[in-house]
């Protein structure tokens, strides 16, 4: 070969290692579309249904054109609380809700977000959850019901107002008789503090409150409340309570569905998860603020749960967790799991944090300087 050839040759040798190099690129452009299937247990109107939808962007937009997940709000094709049976089978992809609708399903599992959580409040949750071996004993449960699903928790909610009443409660013993509106382990705390409870759907309870087959209700927060319709039906809101001052949100995939994703979709999913958990509870602070000055603006009267309230709901917490430990040996166990992880990080969370309120009035009490 004459030197005077050698240049083209090598420009030839060059090309094809350039092709051949493009060719074993994957061609993400031109990947298949896989589409999921949710369902929300929230009606369409509701905060909740919102956060649901952010999520399921989030996963799209990171994903591109090879995944995409589609929510429906309650009732589209399933009830609300048929959500976890439905996505198990494969009746749908997956659902957006909380661990507490499975209550009847296993009672330990009301644990993630009913109660006090032994003074953990909803981020501490999650941290149990990630990090105290929550999820294990999750997995452990849904395993034990032959439930083919993978569930990531997210989204730690503000703590839950008593609820919504006709007459303001000044003592505990005003909860007496009453027909309440609850889910989760609350309704055996309710149950005990003597209330008449029916857990019933989000988008039932307004309605059951107007024709006044309960008096009194609770469901979430200001936003949710009041797009819901609380307001027309009752005129005073008591905030502050326990009985559901730690919960967070539930995403579900049937687990097959789950199983068949690429790994790096997979990370998407999971990433997804956690950068929707900081963005839901920014976006609450935000909206639930505003939604509650517009309530106090429409004439709702705010008060303050009385602590002889939430001294008895504690008692009652107390009973029921006693007579649910004695019956479900997974109940005590998650409990412990709790205890531990509270016990410590509890302690830490006191000791360090601190009193934002003291900063608060210096600056909007009623002693602050006028600027």
């Amino acid at each position: 070969m004459t030197d005077s050839k050698l240049p083209r040759r090598r420009g030839l040798l060059k090309g094809a290692a350039v092709a051949a190099g493009a060719m074993s690129v994957p061609m993400v452009s031109m990947a298949q579309t896989t589409s999921l299937r949710f369902q929300s247990t929230w009606p369409a109107k509701d905060i909740f249904h919102e956060y649901a939808q952010d999520y399921a962007k989030k996963v799209n937009d990171m994903a591109g054109n090879r995944l995409k997940i589609e929510v429906l709000p309650a009732g589209s094709v399933v009830p609300a609380f048929q959500l976890l049976d439905a996505v198990a089978k494969g009746t749908l992809d997956g659902g957006h809700g909380v661990v507490a609708y499975w209550y009847g399903k296993n009672s330990a599992l009301a644990l993630w977000g009913s109660g006090p959580g032994y003074g953990m409040d909803a981020n501490m949750i999650l941290a149990w959850h990630t990090y105290g071996g929550g999820k294990a004993l999750m997995d452990e449960i849904y395993k034990s019901l032959n439930l083919d699903v993978a569930s990531y928790l997210y989204g730690p909610m503000p703590t839950q107002p008593l609820g919504w009443f006709k007459k303001p409660v000044a003592k505990a013993e005003d909860m007496k008789g009453l027909k309440f509106r609850t889910v989760g382990l609350a309704v055996d705390v309710f149950t005990d503090m003597g209330a008449a409870v029916n857990p019933l759907p989000g988008g039932e309870i307004v309605p059951a409150l107007d024709r006044g087959l309960i008096d009194a209700a609770e469901f979430n927060n200001a936003s949710s409340d009041r797009v819901l319709g609380f307001p027309d039906v009752a005129k005073n809101c008591m905030l502050q309570s326990f009985h559901q001052s730690g919960e967070q949100f539930e995403v579900l995939f049937n687990g097959g569905k789950l199983k068949s994703l690429p790994p790096e979709l997979k990370s998407i999913i999971e990433y997804a998860t956690q950068a929707a958990s900081a963005d839901m509870s920014w976006k609450a602070i935000d909206r639930n603020s505003k939604d509650y000055e517009e309530l106090k603006k429409s004439g709702i009267k705010f008060y303050k749960t009385p602590d002889a309230v939430l001294r008895a709901q504690l008692a009652s917490w107390d009973k029921t967790i006693a007579k649910k430990s004695a019956e479900n040996p997974m109940f005590k166990k998650v409990l412990d799991s709790q205890r531990a992880f509270a016990e410590r990080a509890g302690q830490w969370q006191n000791d360090y944090s601190v009193d934002f309120k003291m900063a608060y009035n210096h600056y909007f009490g009623r002693q602050a300087k006028k600027t």
